[in-house]
C-alpha cells in the first residue's frame, strides 16, 4: 500500500481563511467523485466555515474528561476503519487530550498517512518550532503548539494562504473571526497592523525557501548541473586585492535589473592556507557586501577556478563576474593561461562578466628566488660551500683514479643538492660553478688546469646549475610557504584573541589595544585623540621607536617599542578597520544619547508655550469679564446677575488652576522629576471616584470588567486623571444612542484599558499629533482638534511606565488603550 499524500494550508495568522479553503477544495474533490470525509475541522462559532460543513460525511469525535472537563478529539481508528481516499484533518499542530494515543495531531495524520489515506490539514506560520521564537519576539505571544520543522517540510504540498493584513483587521471587526467581546482586544495585540505585516512576510519568506530548498534537492536527485534561471544570482569572485570594490559594485547593478536578483561574493582560499590574500581589503569589501544587500561566502580549494565554478553551479548562479588578470603580459606569457581564461571555458552556460579595472596588468615584476629564505640561512649555504667544497676535493684527490670519476661527480652533486637546501638559489649556483671548475682542475686531465677540452663538459657544468636551480626553487617555495603559514595561524589567532575578548565583555577598543600590543611584543600602544589618551596599554611612548598609525579622521593608533616589518602592518591595517569602525558606532550612540534628552526637552517647552497661549487664555477671560462687570460702577446688577458672575468667575479661575496644575505635572512628568508613587491598583476600586468626578448622568458610558482582573501598577492619583481625560473626550465625541465603553483585559503580564466611542475618529497621518498638546484649527472649535487632555494622559501614563496608543474602532470611531504592567500580587478577585 502506498503512503497517502500530505497537503497543508499555511497561514500568517488565525481568521485567514485555511479552513474554509481547505473545505472549499474538499467539496470540489467530493464533486470530482473522490471519497471525502471529515476527520475533524473546527469551526470556533464562525458561521461561513459551520454552513461549508453541510454535505460532508464527519466521522464522529471521541470524547474524554481530563480534570472535570470534558474534550473532544479526532477518533483515529474511526477514520482508519471508515478509510476514505482523503481525511480533512484541521489545526495540524493541535495538542491532543492526556492519555490519547498520540501527543500531537500531526502524530495521528502520519498514521492516517501511512494507512494510505491522503490528509488536507492547516497549520499557522506561529505554529513552526523554528520560528517559534520569532513569532514570540515580534508578538509578545509565546506559543505552547507547536510541529517540528522537518513533520511540515515532509509534506507534499504547501500553500500559504495569504490575506492582506487590514483586509484580516477588516474581517476581525465584522465579527467574522472572533465573537465580539474579543474582537477590541485582539485588534489591540496580536492582530496589530505590524504584527500581521511581520507575520506575513515570515509565511512567505519560510515558503519561499522551502520552495528554494525542494528546487536544490531535485536538482541534486536528478544530477541536474545547468542553470535554471529562476532567480537572478550574480556570483562575485573576490581575491582580496583592490579592484573588489570595483566588481561588487558591477555585480549589484547586474543582480538590480531583475526582481529578486540575488548577490553572493565568493573567496577562494587554499587547502593549505598560504594563498596570500589581504585581510584589510577582504574586511573592507565584506562590509561593502552586506551595504549592497549580499551575502559574502569563503570556500576552500587548490585549484582556484574549479572552486569558483563549483560554487556557482552549487549556488545555481547564472552570472559569475570576475576581474582582468593583474598580472604583466610577461608573466602571462610565461606561466601560460589565467583564471579567467579557465573559469571561461569551464563555466559551461554561466555567464562570466570579465571587469577590466586601473590595477589590471601591474605586476611587471619577476616572481622572487629567495623570498623565503632567511639572510642566517643564505650566509650558512655559502659557508658551506666555501668549507665543504675543498674538504670534499681533498678527501676526493686522495683516492681518485679512472674508475672513481662517477663517484667523484655524484659527490659534488651530493653537496651542491645540500647547499641548495640550506641556503637557496644563490649559494646553490656558486656551489655549482666551484664543484665544476674543482672537477675540472683536480679531476680531468690535463691536471690542475682549467681547461674545457670536450663539449660533454661543458654541458656537466650546466646541469650542475640546472640541478642546483631547481632544488633551490623548491626549497625556497617551501620555506616561503612554511612562513606565509606560521604567519596566517598567527594573524587568525590573533583575531580571535581580539573577538573572544569583546564576546567575553571586555570593553571592544580596550581588547583591541590590549591584543594588539601582545600579539606584536611591543612595549606600549595607545589611541590618541589630538592630546587625549582614549585608550593605552603597556609602557609610555618609546619616542625613538613609535609608529603613529591614523584612525580615520578621529583617532591615531600610536605603537612603540620596535620598528614594524611590513606584514606587521598589513594585520595592522585590519585592526585599525575595526578600531575606526568601534569610534564611529561609539560616537553614533553618544550623539543619540545628547540628542534624546534635548528633544524630549524643546517638546515639553512647546508644549507649555502652546499651552499658555491656548488653554489658559479662556479661563483667564471668562474671569476677568466677570470681574470687570463685577467691578463696573455703570452697570446696575441683580443679585442673581452677580452670583453668575461670581459663580463664572470661579470657575474660571478653578479651571485656571487645574490646568496650571496639569502643565506643571506634565512638564515634571517628561523632566522625569514628578513623583510617582507605584502600587498595586485595582480599577474596580479607582472606577467609581473617577466616575464621580465626570458626574456622567446612568448610561453615559458602559463598562465591562472582567472579574479575574488583576491589579496594575500605578500611581492611584495619576491613573485616575488618565481615565477622566479619556473618558471625557469619548463622551464629547460620541453620538447620541452609542455611549463609549470602558473595558479591559490582561495580556502577556500586561493590563489593558480601553476606552471607545463610536464618533468620527482621527486620520491615521494625524494620529501621532494627538499627543501633541493644541493641535487644533482655531481656538473656539473643539471638534477638529486633540486639546490637553490626551497630553496629560500619555505624559502620566509614561510616568508610571506604561504606554497610552490611539487604535481605530471597527464600525468607526476612536479607541484609546492604556497598558500598564499588571501587578504580580494575586488580587481577592483572582484568589476566589
Amino acid at each position: 500500500m502506498s503512503r497517502g499524500r500530505l497537503r497543508v494550508l499555511l497561514g500568517a495568522a488565525p481568521g485567514v481563511g485555511k479552513t474554509f479553503t481547505m473545505l472549499e477544495e474538499g467539496r470540489r474533490l467530493r464533486l470530482a467523485g473522490k471519497d471525502v470525509v471529515v476527520a475533524l475541522v473546527e469551526t470556533h462559532g464562525r458561521e461561513g466555515t459551520a454552513e461549508m460543513l453541510d454535505g460532508f460525511e464527519i466521522v464522529p469525535r471521541t470524547v474524554s474528561e481530563h480534570r472535570g472537563v470534558l474534550l473532544d478529539e479526532m477518533d483515529v481508528d474511526a477514520v482508519l476503519a471508515r478509510h476514505p481516499e482523503i481525511a480533512l484533518v484541521d489545526e495540524l499542530a493541535h495538542t491532543n487530550a492526556p492519555g490519547g494515543r498520540n501527543a500531537k495531531r500531526w502524530q495521528d495524520v502520519a498514521e492516517l498517512l501511512e494507512a494510505g489515506i491522503d490528509v488536507h490539514s492547516t497549520v499557522n506560520i506561529q505554529h513552526i518550532e523554528s520560528l517559534n521564537d520569532v513569532v514570540q519576539q515580534i508578538t509578545g505571544v509565546p506559543q505552547r503548539e507547536t510541529i517540528p520543522d522537518a513533520v511540515l517540510r515532509g509534506a507534499d504540498q504547501i500553500e500559504v494562504i495569504d490575506l492582506a493584513p487590514q483586509a484580516l483587521r477588516d474581517r476581525l471587526a465584522e465579527g467574522q473571526v472572533y465573537p465580539a467581546t474579543r474582537i477590541d482586544a485582539a485588534l489591540s495585540n496580536y492582530f496589530r497592523l505590524g504584527n500581521l505585516t511581520a507575520l506575513r512576510e515570515l509565511a512567505l519568506l519560510w515558503l519561499a525557501d522551502e520552495v528554494d530548498s525542494s528546487l536544490q534537492k531535485y536538482r541534486a536527485e536528478h544530477g541536474i548541473d545547468a542553470k535554471w534561471e529562476a532567480r537572478e544570482r550574480v556570483v562575485v569572485a573576490l581575491t582580496g586585492g583592490p579592484e573588489g570594490d570595483v566588481l561588487l559594485r558591477r555585480g549589484a547593478r547586474i543582480a538590480a535589473r531583475s526582481a529578486g536578483g540575488e548577490l553572493l561574493a565568493v573567496h577562494v582560499t587554499s587547502h593549505d592556507g598560504l594563498r596570500a590574500a589581504h585581510p584589510e581589503a577582504l574586511a573592507r569589501q565584506r562590509a561593502l557586501v552586506e551595504q549592497l544587500g549580499g551575502s559574502y561566502h569563503q570556500v576552500i580549494g587548490s585549484d582556484v577556478p574549479t572552486a569558483l565554478v563549483d560554487f556557482a553551479r552549487a549556488s545555481n548562479a547564472s552570472q559569475l563576474v570576475i576581474g582582468v588578470s593583474r598580472r604583466s603580459r610577461l608573466l602571462a606569457l610565461l606561466s601560460g593561461p589565467g583564471i579567467g581564461q579557465t573559469v571561461i571555458r569551464e563555466s559551461g552556460d554561466i555567464d562570466v562578466h570579465i571587469v577590466a579595472h586601473s590595477h589590471a596588468g601591474l605586476r611587471f615584476a619577476l616572481p622572487r628566488l629567495t623570498g623565503g629564505i632567511t639572510r642566517r640561512r643564505r650566509v650558512a649555504g655559502f659557508a658551506i660551500a666555501l668549507v665543504v667544497g675543498p674538504l670534499l676535493t681533498w678527501l676526493l684527490s686522495a683516492t681518485s683514479s679512472i674508475e672513481s670519476m662517477a663517484s667523484d661527480v655524484l659527490a659534488f652533486q651530493l653537496l651542491v643538492v645540500v647547499v641548495a637546501m640550506v641556503g637557496g638559489f644563490w649559494p646553490a649556483m656558486f656551489a655549482a660553478v666551484l664543484s665544476g671548475l674543482s672537477l675540472d682542475f683536480f679531476f680531468v686531465a690535463p691536471l690542475y688546469t682549467i681547461t674545457i677540452a670536450h663539449p660533454l663538459h661543458l654541458v656537466a657544468l650546466a646541469l650542475f646549475m640546472v640541478v642546483a636551480a631547481l632544488v633551490s626553487l623548491v626549497v625556497d617555495q617551501a620555506a616561503k610557504r612554511s612562513r606565509i603559514a606560521a604567519r596566517a595561524a598567527s594573524e587568525s589567532e590573533l583575531l580571535a584573541t581580539i573577538a573572544g575578548g569583546v564576546l567575553r565583555g571586555e570593553d571592544a577598543l580596550q581588547a583591541l589595544v590590549s591584543r594588539t600590543r601582545e600579539a606584536f611584543g611591543l612595549n606600549g600602544v595607545r589611541l590618541l585623540a589630538g592630546e587625549e589618551v582614549l585608550y593605552s596599554d603597556g609602557e609610555p611612548a618609546d619616542a625613538e621607536h613609535t609608529t603613529l598609525l591614523p584612525v580615520g579622521e578621529r583617532a591615531v593608533l600610536e605603537l612603540s617599542g620596535r620598528d614594524l616589518e611590513a606584514s606587521d602592518r598589513r594585520l595592522l591595517a585590519v585592526i585599525v578597520v575595526q578600531i575606526e569602525a568601534t569610534l564611529e558606532h561609539n560616537a553614533l550612540t553618544a550623539t543619540a544619547n545628547e540628542i534624546g534628552p534635548l528633544a524630549e526637552t524643546d517638546r515639553v517647552r512647546s508644549a507649555l508655550l502652546a499651552a499658555v497661549g491656548h488653554d489658559l487664555r479662556r479661563p483667564l477671560a471668562a474671569a476677568t469679564a466677570a470681574v470687570t462687570s463685577l467691578q463696573s460702577h455703570g452697570i446696575s446688577l441683580s443679585a442673581g446677575d452677580r452670583e453668575t458672575l461670581l459663580a463664572t468667575a470661579s470657575e474660571s479661575l478653578d479651571a485656571l488652576a487645574a490646568l496650571v496644575t496639569n502643565l506643571l505635572d506634565v512638564s515634571r512628568v517628561q523632566a522625569g522629576v514628578l513623583a510617582v508613587t507605584l502600587t498595586d491598583v485595582d480599577i474596580d476600586d479607582l472606577l467609581p471616584p473617577a466616575l464621580d468626578e465626570l458626574a456622567l448622568h446612568p448610561g453615559a458610558i458602559s463598562i465591562e470588567l472582567p472579574l479575574d482582573l488583576p491589579a496594575v501598577r500605578a500611581d492611584e492619583v495619576l491613573l485616575q486623571r488618565v481615565i477622566v481625560n479619556l473618558i471625557a473626550n469619548a463622551v464629547r465625541y460620541s453620538p447620541e444612542g452609542k455611549p463609549p465603553a470602558l473595558s479591559a483585559s490582561e495580556f502577556g503580564g500586561a493590563v489593558q484599558l480601553r476606552v471607545t466611542d463610536h464618533g468620527p475618529g482621527v486620520p491615521s497621518d494625524r494620529k501621532d499629533e494627538m499627543f501633541v498638546p493644541f493641535q487644533r484649527l482655531g481656538d473656539t472649535d473643539n471638534l477638529t482638534g486633540i486639546g490637553l487632555g490626551l497630553a496629560l494622559a500619555k505624559g502620566f501614563v509614561e510616568g508610571m511606565g506604561g504606554t497610552l496608543e490611539a487604535d481605530d474602532t471597527p464600525g468607526g470611531g476612536l479607541t484609546m488603550v492604556v497598558t500598564l504592567p499588571a501587578s504580580t500580587t494575586p488580587t481577592e478577585n483572582s484568589a476566589e
